[in-house]
């Protein structure tokens, strides 16, 4: 008698359902919400994930500017950038980063540095929308909302 083979398969890139997702920022924690978001970008809650395939969905992101810190964060966590130039090492506190021209950037990179790096890292960050205020041009794909809160608690973030 032969033994059974179990095998697991792996999607392809045109199999891949995309669905479109929109987050509302105001009041979440950075973090907290960057985790949930960089997962639905990866497709890691779909029970057919393949890690080298981009089956993650789109992601809209509205009321970044409204997003919040935890702690003394917004004065004391500092983005660094380097000009190329001797010496040349920047720096910038996130308060200032989220009244300044550009608040979307904060949860932006947030979720930049949990994609993996490379390639399919850079076309998943393509399927994110960030929006500072609460209007938004992409009505016609009709997005379902997504529950940050609900999946920290299922995930047991924060716990």
């Amino acid at each position: 008698m032969k033994a059974l083979m179990k095998t697991t398969k792996s999607a392809k890139p045109h199999e891949v359902e995309k669905k479109w997702h929109i987050v509302d920022a105001e009041g979440l924690v950075v973090g907290r919400a960057a985790v949930v978001i960089a997962n639905v970008l990866r497709g890691k809650h779909k029970p057919s994930f393949t890690p080298h395939v981009d089956c993650g969905d789109n992601v809209i992101v509205i009321n970044a500017d409204k997003i919040r810190f935890t702690g003394n964060k917004l004065a004391d966590k500092v983005y660094y950038k380097h000009t190329g130039y001797a010496g040349g090492i920047k720096g910038v506190t996130a308060g200032k980063v989220l009244e300044g021209r550009f608040p979307e950037r904060v949860l932006e990179k947030a979720v930049e540095r949990m994609i993996p790096r490379g390639p399919l890292g850079r076309q998943q960050m393509r399927n994110l929308r960030i929006f500072k205020g609460s209007e938004h041009p992409h009505a016609a794909q009709n997005p379902e909302p997504l529950d940050i809160a609900a999946m920290n608690r299922k995930n047991k973030v924060g716990a």
